[in-house]
């Protein structure tokens, strides 16, 4: 006579961890993707925000902050914006008006950068998108006084 034992055999087992994994897998690869789309939609917000905060400094004071090299935005030394004669600084010492108390920096895990340059009439901030965001394609982009291209 047979005895009716409950419980499950090592293939059955084995057969569910393996769906679990293969379940986790998806998971995990449609998260990155998430998390790709995600960082490039906060780059194209910070760049409109920047560009919005160079505008009203433009409006105060009837020049573009002017930078003799290419300056990296959200930097430990370029942090703040507002009227004093550098514009981009590390802190509000000697800022009468803030135009952006915190100047965003890119969000990219590779170390990809934003990057300011400025004469008085005209600016130029370089950005890179890891796939296509807002009618954006991925890959280098600037934004400018005539807007993102």
């Amino acid at each position: 006579m047979r005895k009716n034992i409950k419980g499950f055999t090592l293939i059955e087992l084995l057969v569910v961890i393996a769906i679990i994994g293969l379940l986790s897998t998806l998971a995990v690869v449609a998260l990155s993707s998430a998390r790709a789309k995600a960082r490039d939609a906060k780059r194209v917000s910070d760049i409109k925000q920047i560009t919005s905060a160079l505008e009203l400094y433009f409006n105060d004071k009837n020049s573009y902050p002017v930078v003799d090299t290419a300056i990296t935005l959200g930097s430990a030394s370029d942090k703040v914006l507002c009227d004093t004669a550098a514009g981009f600084q590390a802190d509000t010492t000697g800022c009468t008006t803030t135009y952006m108390g915190q100047v965003p920096a890119n969000p990219d895990p590779n170390g990809s950068i934003y990057l300011y340059t400025g004469s008085e009439s005209d600016y130029s901030i370089g950005f890179t998108l890891e796939g296509t965001t807002g009618g954006l394609a991925a890959g280098a982009h600037t934004a400018n006084p005539n807007g993102i291209q």
